[in-house]
């Protein structure tokens, strides 16, 4: 089977934050991080196998440390783990405050994505090699993430069908 690096994943995108990206706390809105995340997620998924990608799912986004208007936003994401043709991307968030040059880790998140094909059809997708300390030990842990991923997408197919889609005015 085709194998790739995990390096060969790797993307990095660096912004500022600017008055209207932040919130009333004075920090940045969590959905504009979100949409970072999955934004450089995806690329570093489409890298990896060289395909259309989608989102399957956002495992966690854990925010740790707020990030204000005089910080500049690092992500640093990467491919940790493949299945057949899904892939588990990790992604760093690191502020750095633009006058003290202060780094944090401001977040942390897991998403999962299913390479596809001009059909839309699932393809498989290269093995992932970890090669560094933090590659390998997210490699590591990665099964079980999958397992906990597998009993949340059961628990909510069940749920969704206990939940109805009428609308309230109708």
């Amino acid at each position: 089977m085709e194998q790739q690096y995990a390096k060969q994943s790797r993307c990095y995108k660096t912004s500022r934050v600017f008055p209207t990206d932040v919130n009333n706390h004075n920090t940045l809105f969590g959905g504009k991080l979100m949409a970072y995340i999955d934004d450089i997620a995806s690329i570093s998924a489409s890298k990896h196998c060289r395909e259309n990608v989608v989102t399957a799912s956002t495992d966690s986004v854990d925010f740790l440390s707020p990030v204000r208007p005089t910080d500049s936003v690092c992500l640093e994401s990467f491919v940790t783990w493949t299945g057949k043709s899904s892939m588990e991307v990790f992604v760093k968030v690191i502020t750095e405050d633009l006058i003290t040059g202060e780094r944090k880790i401001a977040a942390t998140a897991f998403l999962t994505f299913v390479a596809l094909n001009d059909d839309q059809r699932p393809v498989p997708v290269p093995q992932v090699v970890p090669e560094t300390e933090e590659e390998k030990r997210l490699h590591e842990t990665a099964k079980h993430r999958a397992e906990i991923r597998r009993i949340r997408r059961e628990q909510s197919k069940t749920f969704a069908d206990y939940l109805i889609t009428d609308f309230p005015w109708e």
